[in-house]
This record gives C-alpha cells, structure tokens and sequence, in this order.
C-alpha cells in the first residue's frame, strides 16, 4: 500500500492466490507424549506416598487423568496440523488494484489447523518490505465456505504506513464475498478508516473479480485472472483494471505470477 497514495486500490497479489493447500508437518507426538504422561504420573505418586488418605489422593488422580486425555487431544490435534512454505515473483506487485512494486519476491508460511489458520508473509516493494501477519477461522456448512480474520499489514522502510483490518469471507459456489473494515496508521496525520468489499465469481482456475473501497479510502477496479500448475510450479496470469481517484485516470497492467509451495516436514 503506497505512501506517495494514500488510498490503496489494490488487488490480491498473484503469489497469495497461486499457494497451494497446507501440508502436514510430521511430528514427534511419542516423545511429547511420554514427558506429558510421565511428569503428572511422577507428581501422583509422590502426592501418594505424602498423603494419608487414600479419599485425598482420588482428586489429585482424576485431576491427573483429565489433564493426560487433554494432552493427549492436543497432541492428536497437533498430528493432523498442516504446515507449509512458500516462495513467489510477480512482474509487478499489485494488491487491491493499486501498484505496490515491479518485479517483486516474496516468501511465506502458513500453519493450520481444524479450521484455524495463522501465517506470515513478505514482499520486496523497493523501499523496505512489506510484512503481514494474519490468522483467523473458517469452516464450510451445508455447500457454503464462511471465515473470519485478522490481518495486519507492516513496512520495515518508508514506503508505507501500518494497516490493520478484520476481514469476513461467504462464499457459494463458483461465487465468494469478501468485506475488511479496518484502520491506517497514516504517518504522523490523522489515523483513517477504510472498508473493503469484494466478489468474485471463480471456475476451473478461472475468475472474475468486482472490489472497491470506502469511508476515508475511494476507488474499485476489475480483475481477471487464471491460475494453474505445471509440474510443480504454480502459475498465474491477471489482468487488473482500477480507477485511481488520486490521478483521476484508469490503471490497466498485466501481470505475471510464478510460485511454489513446500511442505515443511
């Protein structure tokens, strides 16, 4: 989000959308589970030895118990978590219609996790890089997908200021909503408000998006795009057309995205 511009058209990288699923990360649960199991089972037995009655001993034991069982789910929940890596390069680096940077990389990694996700990922945008943080639920009821976010949005140089935003997700279908509410840290001027709204009609790779901002931020553009793999590498092509209420004229690019996505073991 540029901070010679202060309203951020801008539209979903291509590096963010060509990732592919999360993987599972493998998982030493025996060795956990032996310390969890061990330690309360050694505090038991000394609790045992010290105590006089045995109706004294029979919460410490169940407490025991439920805290093992606890463990023991967490420690399954742990084993089916899904962990990956990415790498990406797009020709030019646009997010929400408005030029970010040309020819940028960038890196991520996501955990998740029974619905639950978290991540981090970063971008070169010239001056600095860009660093986002981001975690949030989503789950999928009766043919609809529906989630719900946090996602914060950081510069190490000058480039641009801070935004944080919750974001909401409904999707049908080929067709999903998207709405972010959220805040611009501005500099040293007053801090302003935004909100984001979305929808995008996707099939087979292939999709359509109508997205646009208001409150103290203005402007919408349209974004066509297909994403595919070959071999092992994900590709995408987009083509991003967005009104720019600063210049008062149209920005059209074509953008060009490659990127791959490992499974951290």
């Amino acid at each position: 989000m540029n901070s010679s511009i202060r309203t951020p058209i801008i539209a979903t990288p291509p590096a963010r959308l060509i990732r592919s699923s999360i993987r599972t990360p493998t998982i030493n649960a025996g060795c956990l589970i032996g310390r969890l199991i061990r330690m309360p089972i050694i505090g038991i037995s000394r609790a045992a030895a010290s105590s006089k009655s045995s109706s004294k001993r029979t919460p410490i034991i169940g407490a025991s118990r439920a805290f093992i069982a606890a463990a023991l789910m967490l420690l399954a929940g742990l084993a089916q978590a899904e962990l990956s890596a990415n790498v990406g390069w797009v020709s030019d680096y646009y997010y929400r219609g408005l030029l970010q940077h040309s020819s940028s990389a960038s890196a991520g990694i996501d955990y998740s996790e029974g619905g639950f996700y978290a991540g981090a990922w970063g971008a070169d945008v010239g001056d600095g890089m860009e660093v986002d943080g981001y975690f949030g639920w989503g789950g999928e009821y009766e043919g609809f997908s529906f989630g719900a976010g946090f996602t914060g949005y950081y510069y190490t140089g000058d480039f641009d200021d801070t935004y944080q935003e919750i974001n909401l997700s409904l999707g049908y279908g080929f067709a999903s909503a998207e709405y972010a509410t959220g805040e611009y840290a501005n500099f040293a001027g007053p801090t302003q408000d935004y909100t984001y709204y979305a929808l995008t009609l996707e099939k087979d790779g292939l999709y359509g998006k109508y997205a646009g901002f208001s409150k103290d931020f203005d402007g919408d553009y349209l974004e066509f795009g297909y994403g595919f793999s070959v071999e092992s590498l994900d590709l995408s092509i987009a083509l991003i057309v967005a009104d720019d209420p600063v210049t008062s004229n149209t920005d059209e690019a074509l953008i060009f995205g490659i990127g791959k996505t490992f499974q951290i073991n």
